[in-house]
């Protein structure tokens, strides 16, 4: 049966974190996840993730193991939130980042911000900055009734950092450009009901993963026929294949 890593907590600027590092080695691999979902998500990677050099993961302010956050979950204050625990936690560059989900805009920023000490991302099944803004208008009823059920019953603290989520995709925007590193852009591909998810949405979905992807010209497209949202869960072997030819890419 796959287990976790024990993790553990650590104080920083008054704000506590969950977090998770094993393995050894370069390149230090950081796992960012998506909305409001805690590292727990990542177990079917393990331990054969460790075996590509040493691994971070933690549980963002309001999430899993973290309380709930201090300030407001910007994406700048996630992006340095983050950094500052890599300090920390002595997790040392180059950072092979993958982010998951909304996971993905934090990635994206990071690896702006931070271009010399990223030597990869992985985007998987990543939140691109146009998913933001185009997106809704291709929803259907259900979904849009849906995203607003979830809005109303969630806690507050734990999608404080969607409620944020345009001005995340400003700070990408301002940011300097996306550094020339191997990228792969790793998407679920299984169809939904249409009734539950509109052919133009998904063909506007393709359209942003391709442009995660044209970030670098070392970008590459990989399909997950077998999965929708959550690879790591449905084809993990897939995922770890992904970064150990990812890692492989990279400078380190």
């Amino acid at each position: 049966m796959k287990q976790l890593p024990k993790s553990h907590a650590t104080l920083i600027e008054g704000q506590m974190f969950r977090l998770m590092k094993s393995g050894q080695g370069k390149p230090s691999i950081v796992l960012i996840n998506g909305a409001g979902g805690p590292l727990d998500g990542w177990y079917k990677l393990y331990p054969e993730i460790e075996q590509l050099g040493t691994v971070f993961a933690y549980d963002r302010p309001g999430v899993g193991g973290s309380p709930k956050p201090r300030e407001a979950q910007y994406g700048e204050t996630v992006v340095a939130q983050l950094r500052l625990l890599l300090q920390t936690a002595g997790i040392e560059p180059p950072f092979v980042l993958v982010g998951h989900s909304f996971g993905g805009l934090h990635a994206n920023l990071f690896a702006r911000a931070f271009a010399d000490e990223v030597a990869g991302v992985l985007f998987l099944e990543a939140t691109a900055p146009d998913d933001v803004t185009t997106l809704k208008q291709f929803q259907s009823p259900l979904q849009r009734g849906f995203i607003k059920l979830l809005d109303r019953i969630s806690p507050r603290d734990q999608f404080d950092e969607i409620r944020h989520e345009l001005e995340t995709v400003k700070d990408i925007q301002e940011a300097p450009a996306f550094p020339p590193v191997p990228v792969t852009v790793l998407s679920g591909t299984k169809r939904l009901p249409r009734w539950m998810v509109p052919a133009a949405l998904v063909r506007e979905r393709e359209r942003t993963q391709l442009a995660l992807a044209a970030l670098s010209p070392l970008g590459e497209r990989i399909e997950a026929r077998r999965s929708a949202h959550f690879p790591q869960l449905t084809e993990p072997e897939l995922v770890l294949d992904a970064l150990k030819r990812l890692v492989a890419r990279t400078k380190v």
